[in-house]
């Protein structure tokens, strides 16, 4: 018999249930009790769900209030000294690691951040050292298995692995310069013996161990690490299915073939063509192959047909017991349920699946590989053959006139008019900014009465032109406390945008969008990514009208904001049948429009962000180049149509460079930001090491804190900066936009900023 297996579901609840909770506990309207009972209510309703569509393995552990490498810092005691001491509750210290704490006399930064492998899905970077001291302050793997079965339901634990969660930690402060936190595997393991040895008295039958760096490159150096760590934990644990997720394991399976594991998850949707190898490989062990066949990434219904013929694959190969139909991934990445979907067209509704549907066709496509007879699953067979090829008959329509123009790119549109060194001076007079110019990264706090206006006007309590009034006034609002606090490049602060993505999909040709499709991006903070259905093109202008309104009621130089095509992309749910490539170029082609118009309004500095460029990137090196081609050429072909006065910024974060800092600087931004503050400034080494011949604006704070920086701190983050880069190519700015924060912060934030930045004109 084939089972099947769900590798972990959102933790957001259906409405949100988890965000509304943390939120009124960070805001002091609900206790820990109360937080931990919403928690419970969203964990009970996601086990039964996903079992009841009939799925033979659910997950559990994986669930988290905030973060699920966090999650693991806290129980194995890997707490920064920062956070010791100061009077707080265990839950406290763990919010205070995620997004810092300023109150009550406490006063600490967060940990980094950093992407979630190729997602847009945000982890805390644990810190190690020589000092790090492993125990086991809790086993939260042990807490949620005796929790499901408490409601009648066994499921399969989920356990980040042990040399994963090193190799993504980073050396600490204190750490020696030649510290490397896998030296620390010895300490590490008998952590993990305790808690997989719990789990075995608990009656366990198997854990789902997640090792998502094997499809890295650089596993292939820790062979010996992940021989050393398996010979030890296996026999103390119950069946060990090793699981990766989103690219191909490669080389890499000649040794994990060899690890004394139950099981192997591979995802065969991000790299289908690693099957035969993988097969091939594990055929003479008795290891169970799971074969991730249903997107954990995307919404798009899955094809039956496709993933039965994997499936039927691997069966002939070896087995039916000793093949299990799973998604690809956890379905954290993807929204809770399409039940929650009321707008969408008929037609609409039978492309996608979300999260539970999901959980329905891993359970479908298992029944049918185990020959079932059952007329429920030949019916649903069936349904699927249909309205899958209703989609291919609808993927097959194209607008040509979007197609010939991305056909009729030519090289010379990818390139300005003059190199930087000629724009740079024919900017510096027509801007007129100071040494050291102040800015932001473009959007400001989205108040309660945005947020009530913007819902108004989608219930229709209130007009089109009342909305528009109250956006101006709020324009101007943000307008004149920039003024106030002496920032020197404004911004117009983005009240009328809902998201930096979703704003432009719902004014682009092409798009789709979803009242509930909720996804985690970090901590609390949930994104609703449009959805790419067809050809992309612009109607009419898109940012103009809020641009010029701003720029009208200053004489201070307003900087329009557009998100740019990659990121739109990346943090979209794209389309499947056609390239990336193709898709981003459309993107672009109606992003160069916008840009055009808003030279031609009047607003002389223009900011394509593309925090997810490095996102973007393929995890196996050996695709990096074709992706960064393309990546890169788009951007450019975005920003390319104006004149030599016309500043074009653009805006990276939790991305490092290092590896890809000749495509960072072939974008050829007049100005780039950075996020900067919340990862130890190392970004500067990178600076250091290639040199930067463009202006850059390294963030001189973390704004995914609520803690207000001091003026010193932010002095000192310059200082660093000015050691290594040449005071006339520097920008002053926050790491990120400010839409998350409170207007009281945000002043008082600025405030530093600016004081810091007259320091600076004084003392450099």
């Amino acid at each position: 018999m084939v089972l099947s297996s769900v590798l972990g579901f959102p933790r957001i609840g259906a409405n949100r249930e988890v965000k509304k909770a943390v939120e009124a506990y960070w805001a002091g309207k609900l206790s820990a009790e109360e937080l931990t009972k919403a928690a419970a209510e969203v964990k009970k309703t996601s086990w039964t769900s996903v079992k009841a569509k009939g799925v033979d393995l659910v997950s559990s552990g994986e669930f988290s209030l905030y973060d699920h490498v966090l999650d693991h810092s806290a129980s194995f005691n890997v707490i920064p000294k920062r956070y010791v001491g100061l009077g707080l509750s265990d839950l406290d210290v763990y919010f205070a690691m995620g997004r810092g704490r300023q109150a009550d006399g406490v006063d600490v930064p967060a940990c980094e951040m950093k992407k979630w492998f190729d997602s847009n899905y945000h982890f805390v970077v644990p810190e190690l050292s020589e000092e790090t001291q492993f125990k086991l302050n809790f086993n939260k793997a042990l807490e949620e298995y005796n929790e499901a079965k408490a409601h009648g339901i066994v499921t399969r634990p989920v356990v980040l692995g042990p040399v994963s969660y090193l190799v993504l930690g980073k050396a600490a402060k204190e750490a020696k310069d030649d510290f490397e936190p896998i030296s620390l595997l010895s300490k590490l393991l008998p952590v993990y013996k305790q808690l997989l040895t719990d789990l075995k008295s608990a009656g366990v039958e198997s854990v789902q161990i997640e090792e998502p760096i094997l499809v890295l490159d650089k596993a292939a150096s820790f062979d010996k690490q992940f021989a050393i760590a398996y010979a030890e934990l296996a026999p103390v644990a119950p069946k060990l299915v090793l699981t990766t997720y989103f690219a191909r394991l490669d080389s890499n399976i000649n040794f994990v073939a060899k690890l004394p594991i139950a099981g192997l998850h591979i995802d065969l949707v991000r790299a289908p063509g690693q099957l035969d190898e993988v097969v091939a490989a594990i055929k003479p062990t008795n290891i169970v192959l799971s074969l991730g066949v249903v997107s954990g990434r995307n919404i798009w219904k899955n094809d039956f047909a496709a993933s039965i013929k994997f499936g039927q694959k691997a069966i002939d190969a070896l087995g039916q017991d000793r093949v299990i139909i799973a998604t690809s991934s956890s379905l954290l990445h993807t929204p809770v349920t399409l039940a929650s979907e009321k707008k969408l067209t008929e037609q609409q509704r039978d492309w996608f699946s979300f999260a539970l549907e999901k959980a329905g066709e891993v359970a479908t496509i298992a029944a049918v590989l185990s020959g079932s007879q059952d007329s429920a699953i030949a019916a649903a067979l069936e349904a699927n053959k249909v309205s899958i090829g209703k989609r291919r008959e609808f993927e097959a329509t194209s607008d040509d006139a979007v197609r010939k123009r991305v056909a009729s790119i030519t090289p010379e549109m990818l390139n300005r008019k003059s190199p930087f060194a000629v724009r740079k001076e024919v900017q510096a007079k027509h801007l007129d900014l100071p040494k050291f110019p102040t800015t932001t990264i473009g959007s400001f706090p989205q108040t309660k009465e945005i947020r009530t206006a913007r819902a108004k006007l989608g219930k229709g309590e209130i007009t089109v032109a009342e909305y528009d009034e109250f956006i101006k006034k709020e324009i101007e609002t943000v307008v004149r406390f920039q003024e106030k606090v002496g920032l020197d490049l404004l911004v117009h602060g983005e009240p009328e945008r809902n998201d930096m993505v979703q704003y432009f999909g719902e004014q682009l040709n092409g798009f789709v969008f979803t009242q509930n499709a909720w996804v985690q991006s970090y901590g609390s903070r949930y994104v609703r990514p449009p959805i790419i259905v067809s050809d992309v093109s612009r109607p009419g202008p898109m940012t103009v009208k809020w641009s010029s309104y701003a720029q009208s009621v200053t004489k201070k130089p307003m900087k329009g904001m557009l998100s740019g095509p990659v990121t739109i992309l990346n943090w979209s749910f794209p389309r499947d049948d056609v390239t990336r490539k193709l898709q981003s170029q459309q993107l672009a082609l109606a992003l160069r429009d916008e840009v055009i118009d808003l030279e031609k309004a009047g607003i002389s500095a223009i900011q394509v962000d593309e925090p997810a460029i490095r996102e973007g990137l393929p995890l196996r090196r050996s695709d990096w180049d074709e992706y960064l081609e393309w990546a890169v050429d788009t951007f450019k072909l975005s920003t390319a149509g104006v004149t030599d006065a016309t500043q074009t910024h653009s805006h990276f974060c939790y991305s490092d460079f290092d590896d890809i800092f000749p495509s960072i600087q072939r974008l050829d931004a007049d100005v780039i930001s950075i996020e900067f503050s919340k990862s130890d400034m190392k970004l500067l080494h990178t600076f250091k090491q290639y040199g930067y011949s463009n202006q850059i604006g390294p963030g001189v704070y973390d704004i995914h804190s609520p803690r207000v920086p001091s003026e010193a701190e932010i002095k000192d983050r310059l200082k660093a900066t000015l050691a290594i880069i040449p005071d006339h190519l520097v920008f002053i700015n926050p790491d990120c936009g400010l839409k998350t924060r409170g207007w009281k912060e945000t002043e008082a934030s600025l405030a530093n900023l600016v004081a810091a930045a007259r320091w600076a004109r004084q003392n450099a």
